[in-house]
Protein backbone atom coordinates (compact mmCIF):
# COMPACT_ATOMS: atom_id res chain seq x y z
CA UNK A 1 0.00 0.00 0.00
CA UNK A 2 1.86 3.24 -0.93
CA UNK A 3 0.59 6.19 0.81
CA UNK A 4 1.33 10.06 -0.50
CA UNK A 5 2.56 12.51 1.81
CA UNK A 6 -0.66 13.61 3.39
CA UNK A 7 -0.79 9.78 4.83
CA UNK A 8 -3.57 9.20 2.40
CA UNK A 9 -4.68 6.25 -0.32
CA UNK A 10 -3.04 6.61 -3.36
CA UNK A 11 -5.18 6.52 -6.89
CA UNK A 12 -4.74 2.91 -7.40
CA UNK A 13 -5.76 1.60 -3.84
CA UNK A 14 -8.60 3.68 -4.05
CA UNK A 15 -9.82 2.35 -7.50
CA UNK A 16 -8.95 -0.81 -6.42
CA UNK A 17 -11.19 -0.70 -3.18
CA UNK A 18 -13.95 0.40 -5.27
CA UNK A 19 -13.87 -2.31 -7.97
CA UNK A 20 -13.48 -4.32 -4.14
CA UNK A 21 -16.71 -3.26 -2.99
CA UNK A 22 -18.81 -2.81 -6.13
CA UNK A 23 -18.05 -6.49 -6.86
CA UNK A 24 -19.90 -7.07 -3.87
CA UNK A 25 -22.88 -4.94 -4.74
CA UNK A 26 -23.44 -5.92 -8.00
CA UNK A 27 -24.13 -9.37 -9.87
CA UNK A 28 -22.82 -10.56 -13.24
CA UNK A 29 -26.10 -8.63 -14.51
CA UNK A 30 -25.08 -5.33 -13.77
CA UNK A 31 -21.67 -5.87 -15.39
CA UNK A 32 -23.39 -7.12 -18.28
CA UNK A 33 -25.47 -4.35 -18.34
CA UNK A 34 -23.21 -1.68 -18.32
CA UNK A 35 -20.57 -3.32 -20.62
CA UNK A 36 -23.70 -3.43 -23.30
CA UNK A 37 -24.08 0.22 -22.74
CA UNK A 38 -20.72 1.17 -23.06
CA UNK A 39 -20.44 -0.93 -26.41
CA UNK A 40 -23.28 1.14 -27.59
CA UNK A 41 -21.84 4.36 -26.70
CA UNK A 42 -18.44 3.24 -28.31
CA UNK A 43 -20.27 2.04 -31.57
CA UNK A 44 -21.68 5.55 -31.62
CA UNK A 45 -18.66 7.20 -31.28
CA UNK A 46 -16.83 4.91 -34.25
CA UNK A 47 -16.94 4.21 -37.70
CA UNK A 48 -17.03 0.43 -39.30
CA UNK A 49 -13.20 1.45 -40.56
CA UNK A 50 -11.95 1.93 -36.75
CA UNK A 51 -13.79 -1.55 -35.75
CA UNK A 52 -12.16 -3.13 -38.28
CA UNK A 53 -8.43 -1.66 -37.90
CA UNK A 54 -8.84 -2.55 -33.85
CA UNK A 55 -9.98 -6.32 -35.49
CA UNK A 56 -7.10 -6.69 -37.36
CA UNK A 57 -4.59 -5.28 -34.42
CA UNK A 58 -5.94 -8.02 -32.22
CA UNK A 59 -5.86 -10.72 -34.73
CA UNK A 60 -2.47 -9.66 -35.55
CA UNK A 61 -1.51 -9.76 -31.81
CA UNK A 62 -3.30 -13.08 -31.16
CA UNK A 63 -1.44 -15.12 -34.45
CA UNK A 64 2.17 -13.88 -33.38
CA UNK A 65 1.94 -16.33 -30.35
Amino acid sequence: MTKNKNETMSREEAGRKGGEATSKNHDKEYYQEIGEKGGQANAKSHDKKHFQEIGKKGADARNKN
